[in-house]
């Protein structure tokens, strides 16, 4: 393949796709960027995740078993992206284990809300891991002066980090 991106990643340049859903998941999208325009791993935030649930029905049927187990938005929201990222990491593994861990990742952000509580983070991010349970996944913590001693406890706890 000669196209620039597949000359970018021969050069040991890693191409992140900047956005994750459930429709690029499961149409078989994402696996598509991965084989033909060499991406290597993706990163998502809250902004990313809120402009996917906003558009067509791909999430739909999981918003509604989710309200009918009486899931409050917060936590329907950790359910829906938690299992997104999930499935991504699953389609990165083969990425992953080719590159001996180098690539195939996916980043997941903490809640933004968390940037100055590094107690709040360092749970979260734990919480976060635990429940993608993949080891590809890393999680991304902004770097204000609380976050840097959460990216530390973090990291010191065996988790990938993505600093933002």
């Amino acid at each position: 393949m000669n196209s620039p991106l597949a000359q970018l990643a021969a050069n040991g340049v890693s191409i992140w796709l900047d956005d994750l859903s459930r429709s690029r998941i499961v149409s078989g999208g994402l696996r598509d960027l991965i084989t033909n325009r060499s991406v290597s791993g993706v990163t998502t935030n809250p902004t990313i995740f809120a402009g996917a649930l906003a558009k067509g029905e791909a999430y739909a049927e999981q918003v509604a078993e989710l309200a009918a187990k009486g899931f409050n938005t917060t936590d329907a929201i950790f359910e829906i992206t938690t299992q997104d990222v999930a499935e991504a990491c699953d389609i990165f593994a083969g990425v992953y284990r080719d590159s001996k861990g180098f690539d195939g990742r996916v980043s997941i952000e903490v809640e933004p809300g968390l940037a100055y509580d590094t107690e709040g983070t360092v749970a979260q991010a734990l919480e976060l891991f635990a429940k993608v349970n993949r080891e590809n996944v890393m999680i991304k913590i902004p770097a204000t002066k609380p976050g840097l001693s959460a990216i530390t406890q973090v990291i010191g706890a065996g988790i990938s980090v993505n600093v933002t």
